[in-house]
Formats: C-alpha cells, sequence, structure tokens
C-alpha cells in the first residue's frame, strides 16, 4: 500500500492506478448482484420487453455509479467521503411492486415509480441534516423489524421465479425448473460456505453463472436479449418514463427512503468504527444528502431509490483498503458498465429458476440481518415483543395474502399492499405508543 504522510488519513490515500483498478472492480463484484436484481424483479412484473429490460439494467448501474461517486467522493456538503457504496435499495422493490400492480392498467407504470422516487430523493436530501439528529426515533427494535420484513415480503418473489408466474400454466413447478433452482440454492450456499477471499464475496454471482450453464442444455436459456441490445447507449433523462406523481405512491416510496436512511446512518456509523473515522453528526448527514441527490438523479435517467451497499463494509473490514478513492473507482466501473448494455444483456441471460434458486439466499439474507439487528432491541422487555409481534402480523398481511386488501379504496392499496410500508407504520406507531409505557417505570 502507497505511504502516506502522518496528517494523511487512509481514507484519502490515492493508490497506484493498476490497485485502484483491481480494488474497485472487486467492490463492484460485491454489489454487482444487488444492484442487477431490483430492476431484473420490475422489469418482470411489468413484462418489459428484452431491450427495455436492458436498458431498465443499464440505468441502474449507471445510476448505482453515479450515486456511488458522489457518495466517495463528495461535493459541497454532499457525499460521508468515505469508502461507502451506494445502489438500489432492496427496501422499495416490494412498495414498487405494489406501485405496478395498481397501476397495470396505465400506458407505462414506471412513469408513477420515477415521479415517486425523485420526489423522495428530494425531500430526502432537504431532511437529511434534520434526520441526522432524530436518530432516537428509530431503535434497532423498529429498524431491525423493517429489515425483517424487506427480506420476508420478497421471498413470495423467489418462488414465482422457481415455479413460474402463472399457476394455471402447463409448466408451473415443472420438475426440471424446481430441480434447476434447487441446484442453484445449493451451490451458493456452498460457494459462499468454501470460497475464500474475493471467490466469497462474489459466491452469488458464481452460483448464478454455473447455474445458468446447467440450464443451457436443458433449453432454459434464452439468448435473444443479445439481438436487439445495442453495443453502447448514453442513458438519457426520462427515457423509461416521464414522472407522473400519485400522492399515495409517493408516501409508499418516502417510507422505504425513511427506512432506507437509517439504514444508511447505521452503515455510516459502523463504517467509520472499521476506517477509524467516527462518523460525526455532520458525516451522517452529508452521507444522507448523497442517498437523496442520487435517489433523485437515479430517477431521471431510470434508476430506483438509492442508499447504502452494507456488503461492502465487510469488504473494507475483509481487505482493509480503506481509500474512498478505491470506491469512486469501482462507482467509475459501474458507470462503463451501464453505458454498455450488452452488459445488462449478460445478465439477462440468467434463467427465472436459477434467479430463484439464488434469490432464496439473497432475500433470506436480508432477513437474517434484520434478525441480527433484533438480537440487539432487548426483545426480553414484553414492550418489544409486542412491537416486533405486531408489525410483523401487521407486515406480512399482503404477503400471505396478496388480496386481503381488495376491497379498500384505490388510493389505499399502493401502502396497504407494501408489507415494507405497513409494517414500518406500525413498528414506529408501536414504538411510540410503549416507549410511553416505560418512563413512568424508569422514573
Amino acid at each position: 500500500m502507497a505511504t502516506t504522510d502522518s496528517t494523511t488519513h487512509p481514507c484519502d490515500e490515492v493508490l497506484p492506478p493498476t490497485r485502484m483498478i483491481a480494488f474497485g472492480i472487486q467492490h463492484v463484484a460485491a454489489m454487482y448482484a444487488g444492484v442487477v436484481a431490483p430492476p431484473l424483479i420490475v422489469g418482470e412484473a411489468i413484462g418489459l420487453p428484452p431491450l427495455q429490460m436492458t436498458l431498465l439494467i443499464g440505468a441502474s448501474l449507471f445510476t448505482a455509479g453515479l450515486a456511488t461517486a458522489l457518495q466517495a467522493l463528495g461535493v459541497w456538503k454532499i457525499g460521508a467521503r468515505m469508502p461507502f457504496v451506494n445502489g438500489v435499495t432492496f427496501g422499495s422493490v416490494a412498495p414498487i411492486l405494489a406501485i405496478v400492480a395498481q397501476q397495470s392498467g396505465s400506458q407505462n407504470p414506471l412513469s408513477v415509480v420515477y415521479g415517486s422516487v425523485l420526489i423522495a430523493g428530494v425531500l430526502a436530501f432537504i431532511a437529511a441534516p434534520y434526520f441526522s439528529r432524530l436518530v432516537r426515533f428509530f431503535p434497532p427494535v423498529v429498524n431491525g423489524t423493517v429489515i425483517t420484513l424487506i427480506g420476508l415480503s420478497l421471498m413470495p418473489v423467489a418462488i414465482k421465479w422457481i415455479a413460474g408466474q402463472d399457476s394455471d400454466a402447463p409448466d408451473y413447478a415443472a420438475p426440471q425448473k424446481v430441480l434447476l433452482g434447487a441446484v442453484t440454492f445449493v451451490l451458493v450456499l456452498l460457494f459462499n460456505r468454501f470460497l475464500t477471499g474475493f471467490l466469497n464475496r462474489i459466491a452469488l454471482l458464481i452460483g448464478l453463472l454455473v447455474g445458468s450453464l446447467i440450464a443451457w442444455p436443458m433449453g432454459l436459456v434464452d439468448t435473444s436479449t443479445f439481438e436487439s441490445a445495442p453495443l453502447f447507449n448514453l442513458p438519457v433523462p426520462f427515457e423509461l418514463g416521464t414522472p407522473t406523481f400519485s400522492l399515495t405512491a409517493t408516501l409508499s416510496i418516502c417510507i422505504v427512503m425513511l427506512v432506507a436512511m437509517m439504514e444508511s446512518t447505521a452503515d455510516m456509523i459502523a463504517l467509520g468504527e472499521i476506517v477509524d473515522r467516527p462518523a460525526d453528526e455532520k458525516t451522517i448527514a452529508a452521507g444522507l444528502r448523497a442517498d437523496g441527490a442520487g435517489s433523485a438523479i437515479s430517477a431521471v435517467f431510470g434508476g430506483f431509490t438509492c442508499s447504502a451497499f452494507a456488503q461492502n463494509i465487510g469488504l473494507v473490514a475483509l481487505t482493509g483498503v480503506r481509500s474512498r478513492f478505491v470506491v469512486a473507482t469501482g462507482g467509475g466501473v459501474l458507470v462503463l458498465l451501464g453505458l454498455f448494455p450488452v452488459a445488462g444483456a449478460v445478465v439477462s441471460l440468467v434463467p427465472q429458476p436459477v434467479l430463484g434458486g439464488a434469490a432464496l439466499v439473497l432475500f433470506g439474507s436480508v432477513a437474517t440481518s434484520g434478525i441480527r439487528t433484533l438480537s440487539k432491541a432487548g426483545l426480553g422487555d414484553p414492550h418489544n415483543a409486542l412491537i416486533v409481534a405486531g408489525a410483523l402480523g401487521i407486515g406480512l398481511i399482503p404477503v400471505v395474502a396478496p388480496s386481503f386488501y381488495d376491497h379498500f379504496p384505490e388510493a389505499m392499496r399502493t401502502v396497504l399492499d407494501s408489507g415494507i410500508s405497513t409494517g414500518c407504520i406500525a413498528a414506529l406507531l408501536l414504538n411510540l405508543l410503549f416507549s410511553k409505557r416505560r418512563e413512568p417505570q424508569m422514573s
């Protein structure tokens, strides 16, 4: 590692170009699957044709790269200026799917999604300095419940990828689909268990690659995307949809953005400890502004909400490479991938059963992160246990019974049909209720 003077912090260290690129690509490998999964989920739900699916994936890569560079390098009071990676947050997937379902009759349901993300990003940018002072309203019992719901609410998506979208179709849950999903599931687990170092960080991608190779002779790999995918495409503002606005849809995404801000705050605190640069209120506010600005920019170019990628914090701890310029280089690599849709076409080769098998591990990991956070919440306290029980019960209603709210007004269903939104609201309200009950006991 290059030497630095006594006044230079490791986060500000500039490494030789070859090492910067190598370590930057490693960060991209650690987050790539997480960036492309949300557009794949949303695109499949909408039924986008191959070309538009490729452009949607490219837009997510491009905007994740911009958001990451903004977070790591910083501009004015925007950006934490730490080795902090931003990308499409999984938390937005379930609410976006609910919005898409409600807008199924419209010509382009993505327009409402982009309008909601744009407003949520701007509001997050404005609220950043205030939110950094209000973290006390989001203790682990709330944050852990919401993160757990994110993982659980996405599980049906993985199952549908494996079995198929139409339960009446002749090949629904066909043995070869289930077998392919199961093989991929086992491979991802084994690769995570036995691979080490860099290969361990890309175990999910290796599982997708091997699963796709197994699916190829089975005739389950569709190569038609390459016929329509352009070699180069410069993302154009509003190419995938001009923003339109819906109050209920915006409320739903704002709730997701609120949760994402809490997650980013926790990640910044953790990363600050690892790199020996404590994340104070000023740093957190700057990082949250980058989340908001990155999300707003993302909506303009066809991406979704952007927030922290926690897996890259583990990568910093593992490698000991603290330079924020390494992460910024990784952001540049993501931008390049977004500019070449053929890279997105490669991703679209992955058959749905393979993606579903890997997604079971991926979504399960998100739920596990929530459970880990809940372990710090003191669930021995009966009040905390009731908060989790009530919020999970309400949040899981649309997951286990998707038609439960069908008789409610359309305007309400965008929020009600998203377990993450209803669960978050329930957790916040229950925490406020029971925190008041605790005060007399402590006096």
